[in-house]
């Protein structure tokens, strides 16, 4: 048997081969790597973040895990008094679903115990890791943050300063609390972590309570799938944008053209911020948000998150398949880092509207709108496994790439050094929707965007702002065939064979 595993660091990939050495499939491959990232890559997915994934098994069927953490219950009494909802700080803390995801990922068919891979994660946060590329970046970028909280200041400074990049990243308080978590994933909802995180958003004016974090539980539920042309496009429902995904890969394959699908990411944008919302809080219109149909955006969208997400996908010769989509959503998280745990806590709460008519209005124990769109696209003969970094662009990045992913002969790795384009406003540091291109993106989407009024705008260069997306394929008569992971990014593509 083969594996075949993509993420967006070395020492992940590293940790997804050992996992295979010891006789796991593509889950385990995938959640061992997952699991590094928050130790390697705390900036972006921490283990007080969310994550959305999707798991194919052998008989066919395709089970979203919507790990999307969830409001507390007495927020509307912070809320009442806030004239929008906080982008950082304890108020814009969910309770994080990530921990639980991971087990409810490994439930659906992982051949060794999570606490291998929370085990291993553990000796890389005791020992250090080098400070990456991307989190040395990150941490200028954050800087203001990184000093002003008493948690992220004791991990990422050292005698006042921060860590550049190749220093020893060192989190023995994280170290501790991924063994804990090694003996029991519970202890972060019903535990001593749960109880320190409580403590920690309360003392910085968050409602939290014990309460809140005992009730999380992820949904596990079959995927939103449609059919496109000859391909089955699997994605995860709502809160999850991933029906966005789908009514703009479908509006390219009835009119195929970059500047088709340019006007239907638009279309997307503005369904997104019209119905996207927890159909558990409140009601949710999927078929508007497939069909994309919705009026034009008023006002600015979400700031601008500099880098906040990690894919990890990963497929086998027995039929699984998983794509792992984990983040604090922008860059380091709320800016909060509990000191007795090591755990950098999110934001996903800044997505949440104040308007109590808007479907992403916050509410006690609601989830908010989430840009992670894991994807998984079926022709019957050829399996894609997609994940993406990219913030709000997530839909219409990926829609760029998986319809030639598809394509038996297109090189996965040439297909993701082509040129691709973004629309977005603050997201990209723009005041109005704009479109933001790579060099070389072709003349027509330029002139749909003249056409449609967008702003314009271009990178210099490959930006990471277009997207870090991770690929494997499978072939039915051929077995696992290739991988692919973003040369934007640091990360690593590998078949690996499985005893």
């Amino acid at each position: 048997m083969t594996i075949a595993l993509a993420a967006p660091h070395a020492a992940a990939v590293d940790a997804g081969r050992s996992a295979i050495a010891a006789g796991g499939n593509a889950l385990d491959a995938a959640l061992a790597a997952a699991a590094m990232l928050t130790v390697v890559y705390p900036h972006q997915c921490a283990l007080g973040g969310d994550v959305i994934a999707l798991v194919r098994r052998p008989d066919g069927s395709t089970t979203a895990v919507v790990a999307a953490g969830t409001a507390p219950a007495a927020v509307a009494d912070a809320a009442a008094a806030w004239r929008e909802v906080p982008r950082a700080g304890a108020g814009s803390v969910t309770v994080p679903g990530m921990v639980a995801g991971w087990t409810a990922i490994a439930e659906l068919g992982a051949v060794l115990p999570v606490s291998r891979a929370l085990a291993s994660a553990a000796e890389v946060a005791d020992g250090g890791t080098p400070v990456s590329a991307g989190l040395a970046r990150a941490l200028v970028a954050r800087a203001d943050a990184i000093q002003a909280d008493t948690g992220l200041r004791e991990v990422f400074t050292r005698d006042g300063e921060l860590l550049a990049e190749g220093d020893a990243l060192l989190q023995p308080a994280l170290a501790a609390s991924l063994r804990r978590l090694a003996v029991d994933p519970r202890d972060f909802y019903d535990g001593e972590i749960s109880g320190s995180l409580v403590r920690t958003l309360r003392a910085h004016g968050g409602t939290h309570t014990d309460a809140d974090f005992a009730d999380y539980r992820p949904e596990v539920t079959a995927a939103l799938t449609r059919t496109i042309g000859d391909a089955a496009y699997s994605v995860a429902p709502p809160p999850s944008v991933g029906a966005i995904l789908v009514g703009v890969a479908a509006a390219g394959g009835r009119h195929p053209g970059a500047g088709d699908l340019l006007e239907a990411s638009v279309r997307g944008a503005q369904a997104r911020g019209a119905h996207l919302g927890d159909p558990a809080a409140g009601p949710v219109d999927l078929e508007a948000l497939l069909a994309l149909d919705a009026p034009a955006l008023t006002g600015p969208g979400e700031p601008r998150p500099q880098g906040d997400t990690a894919a990890v996908v990963a497929i086998d010769d027995e039929g699984y398949a998983v794509t792992i989509v984990q983040s604090v959503y922008q860059t380091f998280g709320s800016g909060l880092l509990d000191p007795a745990t090591g755990i950098l806590l999110h934001n996903r709460g800044g997505a949440f509207s104040i308007d109590p008519a808007s479907p992403a209005a916050i509410r006690p124990g609601a989830r908010p709108p989430h840009t992670l769109a894991p994807a998984i696209v079926d022709r019957g003969d050829l399996t894609v496994v997609a994940g993406c970094q990219g913030g709000r662009a997530q839909p219409w990045i990926l829609a760029q790439v998986l319809p030639d992913a598809t394509v038996p002969d297109i090189d996965l790795a040439e297909l993701l050094g082509r040129p691709r384009w973004v629309i977005g406003d603050r997201d990209l540091g723009h005041d109005r929707l704009t479109l933001v291109t790579e060099p070389g993106v072709a003349p027509e989407v330029v002139a749909r965007a003249e056409y449609l009024g967008l702003g314009i705008a271009a990178f210099p260069g490959p930006a990471d702002e277009a997207g870090h997306v991770q690929l494997v394929r499978r072939s039915r008569t051929a077995g696992v065939r290739d991988a692919a992971s973003d040369p934007r990014a640091d990360g690593v593509a590998v078949l690996v064979p499985a005893s």
